[in-house]
Formats: C-alpha cells, structure tokens, sequence
C-alpha cells in the first residue's frame, strides 16, 4: 500500500527527474522547460510513463524495505533485551532493509528509466516486458542489471538515513508526549515526518542517483560508460559539481508528497491490520 502511494503520487516528479538527468547536454533549461516540452508532445500522460513497472516493482521494493526493517528493528531490541534503539541502530536497519532492497530495485527502475526517458519520436520499447527482452537480448542479465552497485550504494545509505530520521522524529513525538503511543500519532503528523524523512534521504544521496540514471540511460549497443568512475568523469568534465544535482529540484518537490504518503500509508495500513 506505501509503495502504491508513492507511486501515484511520486511519478509526475520522477519523469521530470529523470529527463533532466539523462537528456543530453542542452535539450532542457530547467524542469519547468521539461514539463512543458512533455506537455506540448506526450499530453498529461507523459508524466506516468513507464508506471506499470514502478506500480509492481515499488510496491514489491517498499514491502522489501519496510518488512527488512521491522525484522531489524525487532532483532536489535530482542538484542538489547527491549532498551530503546539508538539513532546509529536504526540507521543500520535502515541500511540492511536498503541493500536487501537494491537488488530488487536495480532492475526495475533500469526497465522504468528507459520507458521514461522516450520520446514520442524516439520509441524503442512498447512496454515493461518488451524493454526487459530487449536489455536482455543486447547484454543479458548484466545488461538487467545495469547500475546495481550505485544503486547498493544510495539504497543502503540513503535508507539508513531515511528511517533512522523518520523513528528519530517519531521518538521524539512520543518523549514530548509520554501518555501517547505510536498508534495514537495522527496522520498528518505521520504524513510530514514521512516528508522530512524523504528530504534527508535525497539530500545525501543525490549525486549518486544522477550516476545510476546515466549508466541505466546509456545506449545499450553502443554504451559511453564503462562504469560509475566513467561517469563521475564525464560529468565532472562537463559541468563539475553543478552536474550532480541535475533534476535535483522536482526530486526534492517529490519528497515531501511522495515519502510522506508512503510512511503515513504504511503506518495507517498496519493500525488497520492490528
């Protein structure tokens, strides 16, 4: 259900993202340049392009985080025999959910970016399935797998920091309110920190969603990368530091929205299966 949520509320974001990280040098001055471009060919639909795989695959990826953390959660606190997690604990949870989860999530957002990233006028793939076999047939399953150790890489970081900021704030709500359970935390609050968690996870992890996106962009028959150091190069040459937060503002738009639905989701969903 918080992968369905940050899905549908997320995508618009993630193809205006991904355009202005891959496009190349010159085609775009800016999201709001993209949104209109995209308009003005693809129409409103534009923006949910490649969404049938994210709508399996987040959903599969966001059950894969959160499951893996909870497991986490409740093996440090048998471990510490029920004395609260410390910030570093929960940020190791978060860590091993993310690794866990990049292994899922390589693949399915390489099959997601390439879907986004055409054009009216430069369509290679006609779905999900077709994109796959074409990978598939161009580089097998290391050509699937395009991108897998940046991916490890944010997903394992990023999400450490991520729910160890999230049950930071939470931590906090019940302290400053110690007669208060989780369960009696509303929505709306569940809702921002969900956002302010998104927020931190993407401000320190950027740059290396920026590399992962231009090895999953590469041509597949004739690829200008060879790897992350490749890349790092490239568009270090280009536009140094500039270059690695490309698309960084309808990313960071999308975080609030995005994260915030996906925790307050998850949290409401649990109350109701309790």
């Amino acid at each position: 259900m918080g992968g369905i949520a940050q899905v549908l509320v997320g995508q618009p974001f993630d193809t205006v993202k991904v355009r202005l990280q891959s496009a190349p040098e010159g085609t775009y001055k800016g999201a709001l340049d993209v949104i209109k471009k995209l308009l003005a060919k693809e129409g409103p639909k534009g923006f949910y392009k490649g969404t049938l795989t994210p709508l399996v695959g987040v959903g599969a990826c966001v059950s894969v985080q959160f499951s893996v953390n909870e497991y986490m959660k409740r093996y440090y606190d048998q471990k510490l025999n029920g004395q609260p997690l410390s910030l570093l604990d929960f940020f190791t949870c978060g860590g091993v959910a993310g690794f866990a989860n990049g292994f899922l999530a390589s693949p399915i957002e390489h099959i997601r970016i390439r879907l986004q990233t055409q054009t009216g006028d430069q369509k290679l793939f006609n779905g999900p399935l077709d994109c796959a076999k074409k990978v598939y047939q161009s580089s097998g399953i290391k050509g699937i797998y395009k991108g897998l150790t940046p991916t490890l890489f944010r997903e394992g970081v990023g999400l450490g920091i991520y729910f160890a900021t999230y049950e930071a704030l939470i931590a906090q709500e019940l302290e400053k309110y110690k007669e208060m359970s989780r369960k009696d935390i509303p929505g709306w609050k569940l809702c921002m920190y969900g956002g302010l968690s998104g927020y931190t996870l993407w401000i320190g992890i950027y740059p290396v969603d920026v590399l992962k996106s231009k090895l999953q962009t590469d041509s597949l028959t004739k690829p200008k990368y060879r790897g992350s150091i490749d890349v790092v190069r490239d568009v270090w040459a280009k536009n140094g530091i500039k270059g690695f937060y490309r698309g960084f503002i309808p990313t960071i738009l999308r975080a609030a929205p995005a994260n915030g639905a996906t925790f307050a989701i998850f949290e409401l969903t649990m109350r109701l299966l309790d």
